[in-house]
């Protein structure tokens, strides 16, 4: 059967699974199984298995319920109670500074979580309450939680940058380090729009009332809840950057620190931790799985010639090494409306990565576009998963068509921190190459 018809029918499938609902492990694995099966029989489905079971054990995969047990840890110890007490304090006399200081949240809470979920659902009980009750826009109020939270994917540590390092064969240290100024610039960017929409419209994010402000020697005391926050950040990630520990150890002394944080708290109880640990369980057993599933999928179109039919195709792309990085966004952004991160990754990387290495793209800077790309997925509809998220928070009295357009304005700065990225490389790049050779 010809090359082209099979990719087709091979790609075609999945995409029809999907829409029909069905989970993309099982969409993936059954495609795979069924298309090696067809095409040359029982005896060739031992390729399934020896494409598979060496998956599980790679050692680099133990960070990432590490990363997740830490950040659902971090969730229960009332880190974020604490910090918006202090952005509170500091911040109260400007426009929106609760807004912007939802954004500043996030990115602290980024450096310790890696996760998206860990921080929307404890941002949007703890803080949408307060900014509403402050005369806050509805819509500007959830769109800065739920744009904020993003930025845990893409501030080290990161299991969605780890997962890509192991894709990409890059170092995982270099990865968390190309991470931090992207990270910042878009929190920046988040920042400064609240800051400039609130100065022109100010019934937007009102300041604080001046009885709700607080003398200088309480703003010097609330500084205490940041400090062992910082540590653990310094802790996890000085031990990844010095060379001190590896990734793996040094998860695991992120995992342990977040037990001690909590207990530090007095909210660390048996409950709490067998919550945690069967969350990390269910989450970490789903991007097992997707990595198994799309391990036999991408077996089977190597097997039909889809590599090397799809490589062809970007190489034929208009505009070279800048087509082939623009196509490759913008596929990225389609798939973002329709499955997960993690799901993405996996399917899309295979066939991505050896074409970015023919065009001689660094993959550290491909890996930050893709994250960021990724970061417009939790917020894009119909599948965005902070969308859901968010609706949890706030319930049945907001409509979900009133959620994607408080979400509109921030999925727009993403993408203009991706364009930013794009055109000056530098940013994600510059870090790692002078820090970590």
């Amino acid at each position: 059967m010809n090359v082209g018809l099979m990719t087709l029918l091979v790609f075609g499938a999945v995409v029809v699974l999907l829409f029909l609902g069905l989970p993309l492990v099982f969409a993936l694995g059954g495609i795979s199984v069924a298309g090696i099966f067809l095409l040359w029989g029982k005896e060739a489905i031992p390729i399934v298995y020896y494409n598979t079971i060496d998956k599980p054990k790679d050692s680099i995969l133990i960070t990432i319920p590490l990363f997740i047990f830490m950040a659902y840890m971090l969730e229960r110890a009332g880190i974020v109670e604490n910090l918006y007490t202090t952005i509170q304090y500091w911040s109260g006399r400007l426009k929106g500074s609760l807004a912007m200081g939802t954004v500043v949240i996030s990115t602290i809470l980024a450096a310790m979580v890696g996760l998206s979920s860990a921080a929307i659902i404890t941002m949007g009980v703890t803080v949408l309450p307060a900014m509403l009750k402050r005369g806050y826009d509805r819509n500007l109020a959830m769109g800065s939680i739920a744009a904020g939270s993003t930025l845990g994917i893409l501030i080290p540590p990161s299991a969605l940058g780890t997962l890509y390092a192991m894709a990409a064969g890059v170092s995982i240290g270099r990865m968390f380090l190309a991470g931090f100024v992207p990270g910042l610039l878009i929190a920046g960017i988040f920042i400064f729009y609240i800051g400039i929409r609130c100065y022109l419209n100010p019934s937007l994010g009102p300041p604080l009332p001046p009885e709700e402000r607080v003398s200088q020697k309480k703003k010097l005391i609330s500084l205490s809840s940041v400090i062992l926050p910082s540590l653990l950040v310094i802790g996890v990630l000085g031990s990844i950057f010095t060379g001190m520990a590896s990734v793996t150890e040094s998860a695991a002394f992120g995992a342990f620190g977040s037990i001690i944080m909590v207990a530090l708290n007095r909210r660390l109880s048996w409950k709490n931790l067998k919550e945690v640990s069967y969350n990390t369980l269910l989450l970490t057993l789903m991007i097992v799985w997707v990595l198994i599933a799309a391990s036999c999928f991408r077996a089977l179109y190597i097997i039909v010639g889809a590599t090397d039919l799809i490589h062809s195709a970007f190489l034929a792309v208009p505009g070279g090494k800048w087509g082939a990085v623009i196509a490759t966004q913008i596929i990225l952004l389609i798939l973002g409306c329709f499955l997960d991160e993690f799901g993405i990754l996996i399917i899309t990387m295979p066939i991505f990565i050896p074409v970015m290495k023919a065009f001689g793209v660094d993959l550290l800077w491909f890996g930050i576009l893709f994250i960021i790309n990724m970061e417009m997925a939790e917020l894009t509809p119909p599948i965005g998963m902070n969308l859901f998220y968010m609706k949890a928070v706030v319930g049945d009295e907001v409509p979900m068509e009133q959620i994607w357009r408080a979400i509109m304005p921030f999925v727009g700065l993403l993408l203009l921190g991706l364009i930013i990225v794009m055109i000056f490389p530098q940013i994600a790049t510059y870090l790692p190459n002078r820090l970590i050779k």
